[in-house]
């Protein structure tokens, strides 16, 4: 079975607070996009056995992996006698802001409830998914949703609109524990925008810029350096970083954006063309 598990944007993220468990309370707006993780799943006689492996050597293969994790509990759950060989490419860099393990983990479990018939629906899947990080229920729904408590309430809100965007990563990235835990002491650098921004039919704010700027100052420039362009409509951290979004206007060229940042900024910085889902394009 052939999977893809794409990458996801935060339109918007605000923190409302910190809860009584020690995570913090949240409303977000998330998109998937059109850069994918590759996953290949086979079933096996190993009841219960996960087979892991994966192109990018620097992975965990064990149950530091979410997508390892996410079809143990898959398993124990639904108490099926089955086992899995799962082979990822993956495409999402590390520590972005981009989701790529939480999505790994969300076409795990569809893939397995597709290949054996477990019976469940998605609130259940998303149910399960809660277990293994507060992204995953959101990658379940297949569509821009909003997110709120720690991420795991979930309501799909489809975009009325396709967003082209770029990405951009610097080669390094922020945990996203980090960002969280300095959300609250941190302050605004003069001269950055934090504002919301309204470009096409979307806002754009995210409450993690703060915290993430006052250290990486790098992306605080970066997300400037890209709202004084002209192809920019919108710029904004994606998450808790280290990627930086850009929503680009009618005809703007993502390739010309790309080459003038690698000059002006980094030659080694990462970028993909890609653009947001509608549910009926992520499967």
């Amino acid at each position: 079975m052939q999977l893809r598990a794409p990458a996801k944007i935060n339109l918007s993220f605000r923190i409302l607070g910190r809860r009584d468990d020690g995570f913090h309370e949240i409303e977000t707006l998330m998109a998937p996009v059109s850069l994918c993780d590759e996953l290949t799943l086979a079933a096996t006689d190993d009841a219960g056995v996960v087979h892991f492996s994966c192109d990018d050597p620097s992975l965990p293969t064990g149950d530091d992996n979410l997508a390892v994790r996410a079809a143990r509990l898959f398993f124990a759950a639904t108490g099926i006698a089955g086992g899995v060989r799962i082979a990822l490419r993956k495409r999402i860099p590390h520590g972005a802001g981009l989701g790529g393990g939480s999505s790994d983990a969300a076409a795990v479990l569809l893939g397995l409830h597709r290949m054996f018939g477990s019976g469940l629906e998605t609130a259940a899947l998303a149910a399960l998914g809660a277990e293994i990080g507060s992204d995953v229920p959101f990658f379940l729904y297949r569509s821009a949703c909003v997110c709120r408590g720690r991420g795991e309430l979930v309501e799909p809100a489809p975009l009325p609109d396709t967003l082209p965007l770029l990405l951009l990563k610097p080669a390094f990235g922020v945990a996203t524990p980090w960002a969280y835990g300095r959300w609250k002491g941190s302050k605004e650098l003069p001269g950055i925008r934090y504002d919301a921004q309204s470009f096409g039919g979307a806002e754009f704010v995210n409450d993690l810029e703060r915290p993430v700027f006052e250290k990486y100052v790098f992306l605080a420039r970066l997300k400037m350096w890209l709202l004084a362009q002209p192809e920019v409509g919108a710029a904004l951290l994606s998450g808790s970083g280290s990627t930086v979004l850009a929503v680009l206007r009618e005809n703007g060229s993502a390739d010309d954006l790309t080459r003038r940042a690698e000059a002006e900024l980094d030659r080694e910085l990462w970028s993909c063309a890609c653009e947001t889902l509608s549910g009926d394009a992520v499967s």
